[in-house]
């Protein structure tokens, strides 16, 4: 028997997977959680096999919650459910060692196969996810990506520097780069920018 904690917002179709996943065979769904904060807390608690977690959440997203839970638990098996592939978020996702990518809209039967399979060691990515990683047009670093991403969510650059542990005059500098390079006259605009090209 496999034991997974479910981490998606949308609770209807966290609960129809929740219930298919169940009924398709030799899974148990030890929690779930509808957002990134409560995944964390959920996957401590339990300690599953492996943690199904959606990529976007309100508040602490897939991505983070899946750093915090890779520093308590570096072994921790992750699969991750993926609605919009951007590129740069894949790439960042890859480097934190996920194990597995399918589609949202994959069948049960389908996500039920790939948790045993990376129960077993093994990795998993969906084609047609791994198809949209490897496209690489982004001019963008890592960290002018994180600034413009939280930029996105409306903080100023006090606060982006506090959430990323940077100098405010280093946000500045990478603000500037990313400004620059979308060809774009204020930071707001570099976000929306970046997050229309899939860079974000």
């Amino acid at each position: 028997m496999t034991t997974v904690v479910l981490a998606d917002d949308e609770a209807l179709l966290r609960k129809a997977l929740a219930a298919l996943l169940t009924l398709e065979g030799e899974i148990t769904v030890l929690a779930e959680a509808q957002d990134g904060a409560s995944a964390i807390r959920a996957t401590l608690h339990h300690r599953p096999d492996v943690v199904v977690i959606d990529l976007e959440m309100p508040g602490v997203d897939g991505l983070g919650a899946v750093v915090e839970i890779r520093r308590a638990q570096p072994d921790q098996v992750i699969l991750m459910l993926i609605r919009h592939a951007r590129p740069g978020v894949l790439r960042k996702a890859l480097k934190l060692g996920i194990q597995g990518f399918v589609s949202k809209s994959a069948e049960p039967a389908h996500i039920t196969e790939v948790i045993h399979t990376l129960h077993e060691g093994r990795r998993w990515i969906d084609p047609d996810v791994s198809a949209l990683a490897v496209v690489d047009d982004c001019p963008l670093t890592d960290r002018e990506i994180d600034v413009l991403r939280v930029t996105g969510e409306g903080y100023s650059v006090a606060d982006i520097a506090i959430r990323l542990s940077l100098a405010q005059g280093t946000v500045r500098n990478y603000l500037s780069n990313a400004m620059h390079k979308t060809q774009t006259r204020t930071r707001h605009e570099a976000a929306r920018y970046a997050r229309e090209h899939d860079w974000l």
